[in-house]
């Protein structure tokens, strides 16, 4: 399965640092953090990478090339404009497979990917979301699952109710494509979620393994010793 990364944040809580490097380049024991989570999905035999980028993006096509060194398939979709999750995946859509695996590249989540492929297999729906726990209080939930496994809500500014937490990861099948506005700004959360939902095409895949990701200095202190 193809896999997509979302890495053309601009990573402003992470400033001064990300004034010279995009975020997914932060070094993590002497090698970015991108290549951390591209040697993980490779140990499940994912190899065939997109990578969604925009804010200086070329320094990560520069250190990653066609991905060759590492043992990877890789192909890039530039924005000139940031145009939000939804926006960025509409952006490539000549370059996306029918499914595929998607990933924010600020967020480290050490799931037994081949099982989640499988999943979305298993069933015939356009989404499917990787969703914690959360026993560990991390952060608020922002998800309400059914136990048929449908994602009946998605709020991520009041976790009354909500059960669970987003995990950064997600199987789609390209027709999501049908659901993001071509040319605008577009938020995967915050709008299709909920176009998806209405229509019961999301679908959870619960893990209690928990999720990291590099949104601040504290967090980056925390994946270090998690990578050590």
């Amino acid at each position: 399965m193809q896999v997509v990364i979302l890495a053309g944040g601009k990573g402003t809580r992470l400033r001064p640092l990300t004034y010279q490097m995009p975020k997914p380049m932060i070094p993590i024991h002497g090698k970015p953090f991108l290549q951390h989570q591209l040697e993980l999905l490779k140990s499940f035999g994912l190899k065939d990478v997109l990578l969604l980028v925009s804010y200086l993006g070329n320094q990560i096509e520069e250190y990653f090339g066609d991905g060759g060194k590492f043992g990877l398939s890789i192909k890039y979709s530039y924005e000139e404009t940031p145009l939000g999750t939804g926006g960025a995946l509409k952006n490539a859509e000549d370059k996306l497979a029918e499914e595929f695996l998607l990933l924010n590249g600020d967020t480290f989540l050490p799931i037994e990917y081949e099982e989640l492929i499988k999943y979305f297999y298993q069933y015939t729906k356009i989404g499917i979301i990787v969703v914690y726990n959360n026993s560990e209080d991390i952060v608020p939930n922002n998800i309400a699952i059914e136990e048929s496994k449908f994602v009946f809500e998605y709020n991520k500014k009041d976790s009354k109710g909500m059960t669970h937490v987003d995990a950064g990861a997600f199987v789609f099948k390209k027709e999501v494509l049908n659901l993001i506005p071509n040319g605008q700004v577009c938020s995967l959360e915050e709008e299709i979620f909920h176009k998806l939902i209405k229509i019961k095409q999301l679908l959870a895949f619960p893990t209690r393994k928990r999720f990291y990701d590099i949104g601040n200095f504290e967090e980056i202190e925390l994946i270090k010793r998690v990578l050590r």
